[in-house]
């Protein structure tokens, strides 16, 4: 179990490592430990770690994940949509087809991992609850 803290002399509190947090966010771990999985299901976010027994229960993403999915995809898809069709002009069903079959798969992709992001960074700027957690 890796517990790296950082002290605030400002304020007398401790911040993490964001990096690491937002790494192990990405890839549905516990951002304290990397090890315990932090979603339970698809989005649902787990009550606490396995391994290190960290309370996710301070969390507030809310709807962040989905705001920052449908900014990333609506930015990768949209010129990409329109250098395909300048470039080749296929048919406009094709297109669609092709089109919102890609979106659906990356929004299904990228909401997971950014709802672990955002909780992950928010426990390593101890936002909400989680800077009164004992950890």
């Amino acid at each position: 179990m890796q517990t790296d803290h950082i002290a605030d002399p400002s304020d007398g509190t401790t911040q993490h490592p964001v990096r690491p947090a937002l790494f192990r966010g990405w890839r549905n771990r516990c951002p304290r430990c990397g090890q315990g999985k932090l979603l339970k299901g698809y989005l649902q976010v787990a009550p606490s770690c396995p391994v290190c027994k960290l309370d996710y229960s301070h969390h507030r993403a809310d709807d962040g994940p989905a705001y920052i999915t449908i900014l990333l995809v609506g930015h990768l898809m949209a010129p990409l949509l329109h250098f395909v069709f300048v470039k080749w002009r296929p048919d406009p069903l094709v297109l669609f087809t092709i089109f919102a079959v890609g979106c659906v798969a990356l929004s299904l992709y990228l909401l997971p991992r950014l709802k672990g992001t955002i909780v992950a960074f928010q426990w390593a700027r101890q936002m909400g609850g989680f800077g009164h957690a004992s950890d």
